[in-house]
């Protein structure tokens, strides 16, 4: 069974749509916002549920969560709440109808024959709408909680190499098998059933070093990438795509986080992201987080996290979208010419702030072509 290709005629990911565009995050208490404001996201089930289905209803293309084990400390506990991501898609996935809903997954914090079976049982009762953000390090302060050390940087792709290829064996094998890899072995393997109709969940990484990028290209179906301005965002998609080339991965898409402030005039969008990062962040919340993912002033710096600071509080470092709706729009257009496949993004309350995104920017781009018409 050739599964990249079987990939490619997965449902909504391979659409008409230019540009897909998924929420980002929805299943984390406050999102992507550390923030203070009363109105942010609380990330309870009856939430997302309802947040799911108005996606779904709208044409939305994707949901992406993000594992969290352990909240960021501060004022909020920013992240101090967060829906297992593998059960909270396949809950979605029996509510909804259209919409592809990724699981992001640890690689080291699960056994590769357990992902297998958890993936292939969403992915039929979604009929092929599951997907799999597979991450294969994270900060040890959570690993610390399962009794596990981060592998050295290029390991820890090795072993996600490894484990993707039980998980893919899995569910492609009809026997029984063994697989002996340097980091993993084990005897008679088998799972059923498989994923639905035969084809498998779509994969998705975000590695953003050397060896990184090259586990994602090779491994995966999307490589998630950083997107800071769009001169670097160009030059970052266009080396992507490069590289691509060179391994004949000439089918990969690439996606990119950010956050929506949309509102009808600028004006009232720069005073609203105004109120809720510079004087309602989580400042606390923020610093911890940074001290987790550079230990030292000289990789903070070399990071440039303190001259990012807003945009890390108002929406976890992703790319900021502020404006009205032909403002956003715009910057749409300019994520699309740039070279981007997806755009995953947030909102500070996404169900109260996401209907006037689905009513007035969704028309938008339909008209300039990123997307079609339900």
């Amino acid at each position: 069974m050739n599964i990249r290709a079987q990939a490619n005629t997965r449902s909504s990911l391979y659409n008409g749509n230019k540009l897909k565009l998924g929420l980002f995050a929805a299943n984390c208490s406050s999102g992507r916002a550390a923030t203070k404001v009363p109105e942010r996201w609380r990330a309870t089930w009856d939430d997302n549920l309802e947040l799911a289905q108005m996606a779904d209803a709208a044409g939305l293309d994707f949901l992406l969560p993000i594992a969290r084990w352990k909240g960021y400390r501060g004022e909020t506990n920013f992240h101090g709440s967060v829906l297992e991501p593998t059960l909270w898609a396949a809950g979605l996935l029996a509510h909804t109808k259209q919409i592809t809903i990724f699981s992001t997954i640890h690689a080291p914090l699960f056994h590769p024959v357990v992902a297998a079976k958890q993936f292939a049982t969403a992915d039929l009762i979604g009929r092929g709408r599951m997907a799999m953000n597979v991450v294969c390090g994270w900060n040890q302060d959570e690993f610390d909680m399962f009794g596990i050390e981060n592998r050295e940087h290029s390991q820890r792709y090795a072993y996600g190499k490894e484990w993707l290829q039980v998980i893919r064996r899995l569910w492609e094998s009809e026997g029984e098998f063994d697989f002996d890899g340097k980091f993993i072995k084990l005897k008679g393997l088998i799972s059923n059933p498989k994923p639905y109709l035969g084809s498998r969940p779509l994969i998705m990484n975000a590695g953003a070093s050397p060896a990184g990028q090259d586990f994602a290209l090779e491994q995966s179906d999307i490589l998630f990438n950083l997107l800071v301005t769009p001169e670097q965002g160009a030059k970052a998609v266009a080396a992507a795509r490069a590289r691509a080339n060179e391994l004949n991965r000439q089918d990969i898409k690439i996606f990119t986080a950010g956050y929506y402030v949309c509102r009808p005039t600028r004006k009232e969008a720069l005073d609203y992201h105004r109120y809720y990062v510079e004087e309602n962040g989580d400042l606390d919340a923020y610093d911890h987080l940074l001290d987790l993912q550079f230990p030292n002033p000289e990789a903070r710096n070399l990071h440039g996290a303190d001259a990012l600071r807003m945009r890390h509080i108002g929406g976890n470092g992703s790319y900021p979208m502020i404006g009205s709706p032909d403002d956003i729009a715009e910057e749409l257009k300019m994520i699309s010419d740039i070279g981007y496949d997806g755009m995953a993004a947030s909102f500070v309350n996404y169900a109260e702030e996401f209907p006037y995104f689905r009513d007035e920017v969704l028309p938008r781009l339909e008209r300039l072509g990123l997307r079609t018409k339900l």
